[in-house]
């Protein structure tokens, strides 16, 4: 009896989102909000994971991968329907289910495992996860008999006028006993304004059958808040965000001001790590110790190491050394490698290219497709002429080499150890180690030139 299994309702398209994306796909704090529920739920030893999909159904696939099993809801009749879609790979399994919904981003491990453990204390059939709402308007009410315990949930719609009055909310989150929850959704109805199969009128079921039906509250109300508009997805967010940050703060980040601070729920810091105004972390981030990252800076699915400073800049798939210095207004684009103690400065565009330890292309530089070795100095305006309009060629320029101001260096072509290039050279062919490389015109004065000419 110790199995859990769960089963997350992510069927619906979402209308009132107003969007071509279907709704358990929209991103909170970067992360679609279905993903939350199963990153969630991964850390509560669930044996299996069945998401029952609906509109969207290969996209929501698509994100969630193949670790967890999916069940088809062609038509959309309520969620007790929903849920039967599961009874194929649950069916006659020993073990509590929890049933949540696909548009609860913020609910949390401790919740889930606190409301596994209430229903296994009060030996429940069925235990629903419940808050308190100030304005519980559109929320189904949970109406309790005179011991506490729970007598059953009606929908708003469905309510009476003193029903409404109730602020105990159901939150859509559920933990059944599997076999009961299937046998009783047997005899779910649609006789209702909707015309639609409630999974809450199971709990009426089996208070009508005399099992025992518990209930446990949570905490913080936002963790029951479903996203049905964008209004709800910014709350959300907000709250997401608030979590996230304080989190980091408690772990020793320093956030100058967290209410402008955008962090991803996956994104690691570093203690000692000064984080300013408008930056904005994304994806799979790894920021090290005694960082200054900021202000208004984008870091996306990056690793960067101890010490370094970014300010005013993008960085995007790449990883970052130590002791290096971006910024301001650098811009490193995807497979960027920058080893340690290196400078990247103004007005600097990487793209699919290392650069060695020491190294430093201080501004108005573009190094694309290139590998750069240890203590290169990339003057000025220098580019690397990576594209003839077909194809994409490689520069590779040895540890030491000195590139003066304002020189193209014509891919494919190879800058040897310590060799100079003169300032305002094209570069077609390679350059010896040591060796120094003029390829520009002689300059012609052309004397009395303005007189002639007025």
């Amino acid at each position: 009896m110790n199995k859990r299994f769960a089963v997350i309702l992510a069927a619906g398209k979402g209308t009132r989102m107003k969007s071509d994306l279907y709704k358990v796909l929209h991103p909170v704090c970067g992360k679609p909000m279905v993903q939350h529920i199963v990153d969630q739920l991964s850390k509560c030893s669930v044996e299996k994971t069945i998401a029952v999909v609906g509109h969207g159904a290969e996209m929501v696939k698509e994100q969630l991968g193949e670790n967890i099993e999916y069940a088809l809801q062609e038509e959309q009749l309520g969620t007790g329907h929903a849920v039967l879609q599961a009874e194929e790979s649950l069916q006659g399994q020993e073990g509590k289910t929890v049933v949540l919904c696909g548009d609860t981003p913020l609910l949390t491990k401790e919740t889930i495992e606190a409301l596994i453990d209430e229903h296994e204390k009060k030996g429940a059939k069925a235990t629903v996860l419940t808050a308190s709402a100030d304005d519980p308007t559109g929320y189904g009410r949970v109406i309790r008999n005179g011991d506490g315990s729970v007598e059953k949930i009606v929908e708003h719609k469905d309510a009476s006028e003193e029903e409404r009055l109730v602020q105990e909310i159901n939150t859509g989150t559920y933990c059944f006993d599997n076999r009961t929850l299937f046998e009783a959704l047997k005899y779910v109805n649609n006789d209702n304004v909707q015309g639609e199969y409630y999974l809450p009128d199971v709990i009426e079921i089996l208070q009508k059958q005399g099992e025992v039906i518990a209930a446990y509250m949570t905490k913080d109300f936002n963790e029951s808040m479903g996203i049905n508009d964008r209004v709800a997805l910014s709350r959300a967010e907000k709250a997401m965000r608030a979590r996230i940050n304080e989190k980091l703060m408690r772990e020793g980040v320093t956030l100058i001001d967290p209410d402008q601070t955008y962090v991803s729920a996956d994104a690691k810091i570093g203690k000692d790590t000064v984080i300013y105004p408008g930056t904005i972390i994304k994806g799979d981030v790894t920021i090290g110790e005694w960082c200054t990252i900021g202000p208004h800076t984008e870091i996306f699915n990056s690793t960067i190491s101890n010490g370094t400073e970014i300010k005013q800049s993008v960085v995007h798939d790449s990883e970052v050394g130590q002791n290096v210095s971006i910024g301001p207004f650098s811009h490193l684009r995807p497979q960027t490698k920058l080893g340690n103690d290196v400078r990247v400065g103004n007005f600097v565009e990487l793209k699919k290219m290392s650069m060695g330890n020491g190294s430093k292309a201080s501004h108005l530089s573009y190094l694309g497709d290139a590998e750069v070795g240890e203590q290169v100095n990339v003057g000025c305006g220098s580019i690397t002429v990576n594209y003839d309009g077909k194809k994409k060629y490689l520069t590779k320029i040895e540890d030491g080499a000195f590139i003066g101001c304002n020189s193209n260096l014509i891919a494919p072509v190879t800058v040897g150890k310590e060799a100079y290039i003169a300032a305002g050279s094209t570069i077609t062919d390679d350059v010896p180690g040591e060796a120094l490389a003029i390829a520009r015109g002689r300059q012609t004065n052309k004397e009395g030139y303005v007189r002639k000419k007025k």
